[in-house]
């Protein structure tokens, strides 16, 4: 889920992204060194980095700047997982290829009655069909060659694959405001920094997650601070509110096949 934690560190990538737009192998807007971060700079440490040249990017979360945003109920996104087994059907054969592994699915419709394979880590296509082999032939013959299996005699086949899925559920909203501390030696070099940073972030709607949601990215205030000129420390904030959701992820079962109860009667398919 996202906290606090997770937005500094989109905030970072965002602001390094921007300063080093051709990436940290290229030289920066600048063309000298930027140290970016998260939290509020060591005095000693700043003004060595000043002193040499080297620009110091903070952010950090303003204090008391949070709003509950929360505007309904939980609400779930499910994505699909994607299955790497792969299965072909021959008369009363059935062949799988591909890679098993933890949360890949695997079944057989036997004469309508249902075996499952359920994958772990380090499965193959080999394995797959020898669990469904070993399952089937507990209840019929069934022959195995390789990842293919074979029932024979049997009325009906049907063989699928799938995966297990991811469902994030978001239970609460919240913004919070974020500030972003430049330090320069320089009114120009800050100027400088500056303009790319609100630029890049004047045309970011969202920031990505490491949950894979989105925070809301709104510019809230700037202001430069040039009380420590003696210092040749010149400071500028920038003030971004970011609304994002918290949420918690989890696995969820995908079905192979459907059971539906007739007369007493479970029937799948």
């Amino acid at each position: 889920m996202a906290d606090l934690s997770d937005v500094e560190a989109a905030l970072v990538s965002a602001v390094t992204a921007a300063v080093y737009p051709s990436g940290l192998s290229m030289p920066s807007v600048t063309a000298s060194k930027l140290r970016i971060y998260r939290g509020w700079p060591m005095s000693g440490a700043l003004e060595a980095d000043l002193a040499g040249g080297i620009v110091n990017i903070a952010v950090f979360p303003v204090p008391g700047a949070t709003r509950n945003t929360t505007r309904w109920g939980p609400v779930v996104t499910v994505t699909p997982g994607v299955a790497t087994l792969t299965v072909a059907v021959n008369g009363a054969s059935a062949t799988f290829a591909g890679s098993g592994g933890a949360g890949q699915l695997a079944g057989l419709l036997v004469g309508g009655q249902p075996y499952v394979y359920v994958g772990q880590a380090g499965d193959t296509a080999v394995v797959a069909a020898a669990v469904l082999a070993q399952s089937i032939q507990a209840v019929r013959p069934c022959l195995l060659s390789g990842s293919t299996v074979t029932v024979p005699g049997v009325t009906s086949l049907v063989a699928r694959v799938a995966a297990y899925a991811s469902s994030n559920t978001e239970w609460s909203r919240q913004e919070q405001g974020f500030r972003i501390s430049v330090w320069c030696p320089n009114p120009g070099l800050r100027d400088l920094v500056c303009g790319a940073v609100g630029s890049a972030l004047a045309a970011t709607s969202f920031l990505t997650l490491t949950d894979g949601s989105g925070g809301r990215v709104r510019y809230r205030s700037s202001s430069s601070i040039d009380d420590d000129q003696d210092a040749q420390a010149y400071r500028r904030d920038l003030v971004y509110d970011i609304e994002y959701g918290t949420s918690v992820a989890n696995v969820v079962p995908s079905m192979l096949f459907g059971d539906l109860v007739m007369n007493g009667n479970g029937i799948y398919g």
